[in-house]
């Protein structure tokens, strides 16, 4: 076990356990949340079905997103060809109705789908706290392999539950490889205190 809470003052972000493989990983995250620990993360190198459901995420609100874009992208797209063709500009042309709905289609999907899309990219990146040019859990050297190997459990001292002691001494039951202390290097270090 590696890390001290209390090294160079910096304040405790959470303890972070490593796994060597998905089902510990897994394990850990179910026997965490049963014991009560809400404010907790899992890091894989690639997806793992019911790690989202295991950590009691709700579901996703991408989707809303992208058909509140569509929907306004298509509606913006008609309404502003039907005003500039019925009353700012009407022109007739060749008998042609002011109201020509088939002319507009083309364009209306065109806009439906772009703002459908980037509404989507737009939520994706927003609700995922993007972009994160840092986080704490990057302090932990061994981090790295979260990437390739390595399965790894964050509990968060923001938890309601969370005692660095009483926290290590639960993540050492779930038997994993190492414990690391993260310590939130953003926020100022505490003040030496003298007595």
């Amino acid at each position: 076990m590696t890390g001290d809470p209390r090294r160079e003052g910096y304040p405790l972000y959470g303890l972070l356990a490593e796994f060597d493989a998905p089902a510990p990983l897994l394990n850990a995250v179910q026997r965490a949340r049963a014991a009560g620990y809400a404010a907790m993360d899992a890091y894989a190198p690639f997806p793992l079905d019911g790690l989202a459901e295991a950590l009691g995420r709700r579901r996703d609100l991408v989707p809303w997103f992208v058909l509140a874009g569509g929907v306004l992208g298509g509606v913006g797209a008609y309404a502003m060809m039907a005003y500039s063709s019925i009353i700012d500009y009407p022109l007739n042309v060749g008998g042609r109705p002011l109201h020509s709905w088939p002319s507009f289609i083309p364009i209306t999907f065109e806009l439906t789908v772009l703002l459908a899309s980037l509404s989507g990219v737009a939520a994706m990146l927003l609700l995922n706290g993007l972009p994160c040019p840092h986080h704490p859990v990057f302090n932990v050297p061994e981090f790295a392999r979260a990437s390739r190997d390595r399965f790894f459990l964050c509990i968060e001292s923001a938890d309601a539950r969370f005692d660095p002691e009483t926290t290590r001494d639960f993540l050492a039951t779930l038997n994993p490889l190492q414990i690391h202390a993260i310590e939130n290097t953003e926020a100022a270090p505490r003040e030496a205190t003298t007595q």
